[in-house]
């Protein structure tokens, strides 16, 4: 146990020892308000390089296939149901952070793009592909400044992307909505610190993003496709620590969190109340720390996340069980 002693005059009194708990060892402890909660620790499904390779952007293909990105190597693999890895796709400069997949099976990419002098991204964009990786498309045009983090399609095909541009002080970043024919570009949630993750209710009419640099989770009630509700626009959680990534929603309309450096993801209800987390194994040593994304099986309570751990313990597919089957999703109407 680590002691930290304040004395008075020389005389140390017990009472004036301040001592580290169980619940506060690691860099990482939960919080207090936090500790309560539900939780499962998550299982190893598969090592994916004995490296601490930044990975992100996990999603099912509609082969049942689990794509996920290695951002820094600008790659997109695939791991098929009996664990065999493969790559299906290698760009240059992409930096690739977020995967979609368009109802006609096509795979989106969402891209930060290169790094500039200065050590920031730049240009980033969407780029489109068949299911092998062929026939690769630009979507959006880098030329437009988005740092582009992670997407998600509506039921007509458009889509909502973040921006992950702006500091603690500098919102500069925010979430933006492309129609269907994917001509054109809108704001939907602008000034925004670092938007990244970004998720739809399964009726399609709550709008859900992650702000990273000031551990904000934003709620919008759609009136339209790319439209905020009047008085729609709210945040119903203020996370702790860093920092809220890539995020998901399950048939019931609950939301993943995906904490990025605190090695677990958080759950919590259709209105943004926390009700659980689901916890990378060796956290509590420090290890997996980095975690970043997360999909959800369709049609299952699966959950698939990617981590990886600087203190030695590789990059890794871990997976999970979300919450039983509750009380009906929260009507919107």
């Amino acid at each position: 146990m680590t002691d930290l002693h304040i004395s008075e005059s020389g005389f140390e009194n017990q009472s004036h020892v301040l001592s580290y708990v169980d619940e506060t060892r690691g860099l990482v402890p939960i919080p207090l308000w936090e500790r309560g909660l539900p939780s499962a620790v998550a299982k190893s499904h598969f090592k994916v390089s004995e490296a601490a390779v930044p990975l992100e952007g996990v999603a099912f293909d509609r082969s049942g296939n689990l794509l996920f990105v290695d951002i820094y190597n600008s790659r997109v693999h695939r791991l098929s149901p009996d664990r065999k890895l493969s790559t299906v796709y290698t760009g240059i400069e992409l930096n690739p952070s977020g995967i979609a997949i368009h109802k006609d099976g096509r795979i989106f990419v969402a891209a930060v793009g290169a790094i500039d002098a200065e050590g920031k991204f730049s240009a980033g964009t969407v780029v489109s592909m068949k299911a092998d990786g062929t026939d690769c498309k630009t979507v959006i045009d880098p030329g437009l400044g988005h740092v582009i983090n992670d997407m998600v399609f509506d039921s007509d095909g458009g889509f909502y992307f973040t921006d992950f541009r702006g500091t603690s002080t500098d919102p500069a970043g925010g979430v933006y909505y492309v129609p269907p024919d994917h001509g054109s570009v809108h704001a939907v949630l602008p000034r925004m610190c670092g938007a990244n993750g970004v998720a739809l209710s399964p009726d399609g009419k709550v709008l859900w993003a992650t702000e990273y640099f000031c551990n904000r989770l934003h709620r919008m009630d759609l009136k339209a496709p790319g439209v905020v509700a009047r008085s729609g626009s709210v945040v119903p959680y203020h996370f702790a620590g860093r920092a809220p990534d890539s995020m998901r929603t399950d048939s019931a309309g609950n939301v993943y969190v995906a904490m990025q450096r605190q090695g677990r993801i958080m759950v919590l209800s259709p209105l943004g109340i926390p009700i659980g987390h689901i916890l990378l194994p060796g956290r509590e040593q420090d290890h997996f720390l980095h975690c970043t994304s997360l999909a959800i099986k369709p049609s299952s309570r699966e959950l698939f996340i990617v981590g990886w751990d600087v203190n030695g313990g590789g990059s890794m597919v871990f997976s999970a069980s979300g919450p039983a089957p509750g009380f009906p999703m929260y009507s919107h109407q």
